[in-house]
């Protein structure tokens, strides 16, 4: 899909944005992340001290030689600190977000008859304080007078808005939520630390990301090639001094050790590592999606569940009309009529979406007579909305207890057949709206949630590609099975709070599965930070980007398909560049040990297949060909190994072929060619 100006603009400012937080924050821990590249950077400390050393003690090497090798080794490690850095440099602190919410919402607090503006953060228990429509409520407690319409949506996920009032189980409130209607006196309830949102901050705190079973099979191959190659490294010593008795002359100075052991030791992949990771992030952004690290991407590559919230994400998030149900005896046109008359004040979403149903039924806002009419706004007392006509005609649409006592209090019946076609729309996982003209019941309008389009299609998709779909919800468990199985995902948890999302995702995760969650409210936040891979969406709070590891800008669930895909890429291309990196070292040692005796003991130059001229010019071009081979192979680490879904034994017979062989070949080439222009100046 073509992406419009405003959307590249917007793109290029995010990531202009995360590369500042990202140099903000480099730190001595971002930049020793890779343990390859900081084992490299304690060798060029050495060999910096060893350079230094050599200008006073003639054994330690010649200072040309020393200093030559040094500066390479310390460009190498420049490119490559640099490039880890920039890639695993994170933004700011998870809960940041929710702290800013706590703390710089305004409260009306009453003091005794008079109001004052407080910041939140001062508000202690027993405190009262008082909200009216358009203002956030500033902290969790208990309504002591008054009733409103709250949206909860910030918190909840949910965007239908519900009903709060003074008594009973529906008089408490949550700091973060929004008066829509009405007024309330609330008592704060809670301690400072002891909210909804502290409880949050912690639960995201205490959330941690574990290293994916490729990372630590690769760490732990990384390390012990690393361990052999020192034993190697150090026996060397002890091997020349022991040969030097019959064969004076054989001694290897430090330089050579440590420039040997730099280019023995899995430089290459430790090196390009960070490479791989950028370029993932690039391809995730080209699909719309902001990364926060790419290992986020790479580890999307093998993920084995997918949570998904439901409101804005595998739903649009707003509910809309889908259809006009009209009572026995009414005539349809008339009803629509009704229902678009009573909707001329409705701003909402739900009522947007009456008038633009009314339009495709052949209805035109244009046609109705409302000269003279008087709009009745919806309030959390009444229950409903509507228009008073200048006939005295009074239409009424709202909740069906709402309706029903209006009815019967003008002593008219409520149908049976409405009754019927509500407890249908409810058991579809609907919302029905009641609509009554001059008390008397005409009809239902049904709201329902919107499946985004297409959604069934790409879960079909993921679970080809294996992974598990299960939808999270505040809803009953009847209206959530009704959209899951309207969706096609695999499972669903209903009447989900933030502890219950973060238990399911622990529990994959102890049976050893990855696990990803998409979501887009505070009450994802948690499970966000505890996911492997955290998705959220663009419209979501900023509380639910900042927890997640990745922003989808698109706010389409599904895109995990393309992350996963990408992911997948960024496996393979690793995993070739490994074999190519673990090949390549395996021939440098056998390609510059022989060089390194062949003076001494004549008999090994039969094993000096290269030729290489001497041992300092053997050395020496195995630490420029190390130094050079990582900046070649960027472009491939960038561009990726095209993704095939192919199995694991064809895939493994693929790189040994292509990537181990060449892995063996290309040292050879490249460091006899170097060794050619090197011994010129030796």
């Amino acid at each position: 899909m073509k992406k419009n100006k405003s959307a590249s603009l917007f793109q290029k400012e995010q990531v202009i944005e995360s590369l500042k937080q990202s140099f903000v924050k480099l730190n001595p821990r971002t930049m020793m992340m890779n343990p390859i590249m900081f084992t490299v950077e304690i060798v060029t400390v050495i060999m910096l001290v060893v350079t230094i050393l050599s200008l006073s003690r003639d054994h330690y090497g010649s200072f040309g030689y020393n200093l030559l090798v040094f500066v390479i080794l310390f460009a190498t490690l420049l490119f490559a600190n640099f490039a880890e850095a920039i890639a695993e440099a994170r933004g700011k602190a998870q809960a940041d977000s929710l702290r800013k919410t706590r703390e710089e919402t305004p409260a009306k607090l009453m003091t005794g008859d008079k109001l004052q503006t407080v910041s939140s953060s001062k508000l202690k228990k027993g405190d009262i304080f008082v909200c009216e429509a358009g203002d956030t409520i500033p902290a969790d407690g208990e309504i002591i007078e008054g009733l409103a319409s709250i949206d909860e949506s910030a918190i909840t996920g949910e965007s239908a808005p519900v009903i709060r009032e003074a008594g009973g189980d529906k008089s408490s409130v949550t700091g973060g939520t929004k008066v829509l209607s009405d007024n309330i006196k609330v008592l704060v309830t809670q301690q400072p630390g002891e909210s909804f949102l502290d409880k949050m901050i912690a639960l995201v705190e205490g959330a941690s990301r574990k290293k994916t079973p490729n990372e630590i099979a690769l760490t732990i191959l990384l390390a012990g090639f690393t361990l052999v190659f020192v034993i190697v490294c150090i026996t060397l010593i002890p091997f020349a001094d022991y040969t030097n008795i019959d064969h004076p002359g054989t001694t290897i100075s430090i330089a050579a050790i440590l420039s040997l052991f730099v280019c023995l030791i899995p430089t290459t992949i430790g090196g390009l590592l960070s490479a791989i990771g950028i370029a993932g992030m690039d391809r995730a952004l080209r699909a719309n999606v902001i990364t926060k690290s790419g290992k986020a991407v790479e580890t999307a590559g093998d993920i084995d569940t997918l949570l998904l919230d439901k409101t804005g994400t595998i739903t649009i998030g707003n509910r809309k009309a889908t259809k006009f149900h009209t009572a026995p005896g009414v005539d349809e046109r008339s009803f629509v009529e009704a229902c678009l008359l009573a909707s001329l004040s409705d701003e909402t979403p739900e009522g947007k979406s009456i008038v633009e149903l009314g339009r495709e039924s052949g209805m035109r806002m244009r046609n109705l007579n409302t000269t003279g009419a008087r709009m009745i706004k919806f309030t959390a007392e009444t229950k409903c909305s509507g228009v008073d006509l200048s006939d005295g005609t009074q239409i009424r649409k709202g909740a069906f207890d709402a309706i029903r006592r209006i009815a019967e209090k003008a002593g008219n019946t409520f149908p049976k057949e409405v009754e019927e076609t509500i407890a249908a729309i409810s058991g579809n996982g609907g919302t029905p709206l009641v609509v009554c003209v001059n008390q008397q019941v005409t009809g239902v309008i049904e709201l329902q949630d919107i499946i985004k389009p297409g959604i069934q299609e790409r879960f079909e998709r993921l679970r080809k590609m294996g992974v598990k779909t299960v939808m999270v919800t505040g809803d009953n468990p009847l209206t959530a099975k009704y959209i899951a199985e309207k969706a096609g995902v695999d499972d669903f948890i209903a009447e989900a709070k933030p502890e219950d999302k973060m238990e399911y995702i622990r529990r994959e995760q102890e049976a050893g599965k990855l696990v990803a969650m998409m979501g887009d409210g505070t009450n994802d936040a948690p499970a966000l930070a505890q996911a492997n891979v955290g998705v959220a969406m663009n419209s979501g709070t900023q509380a639910a980007k900042e927890a997640g590891n990745m922003v989808d800008l698109d706010n389409d669930p599904t895109k995990l398909i393309e992350i996963v895909e990408i992911g997948k890429q960024l496996l393979m291309t690793r995993g070739t560049l490994t074999t190519f990196s673990i090949a390549n070292d395996v021939a440098k040692y056998f390609a510059i040990v022989p060089a390194l005796f062949m003076v001494a003991i004549p008999e090994l130059a039969a094993l000096n297949i290269m030729g290489l001229h001497s041992p300092e010019s053997a050395i020496l071009s195995a630490v420029i060909f190390n130094a050079i081979i990582i900046p070649i192979l960027i472009p491939l680490a960038l561009k990726g190994v095209q993704y095939k879904p192919i199995g694991a034994s064809a895939l493994l017979r693929r790189n040994l072929l292509i990537y181990g062989l060449g892995g063996v070949i290309v040292p050879f080439i490249g460091i006899k060619l170097i060794d050619l222009v090197v011994s010129l100046f030796f």
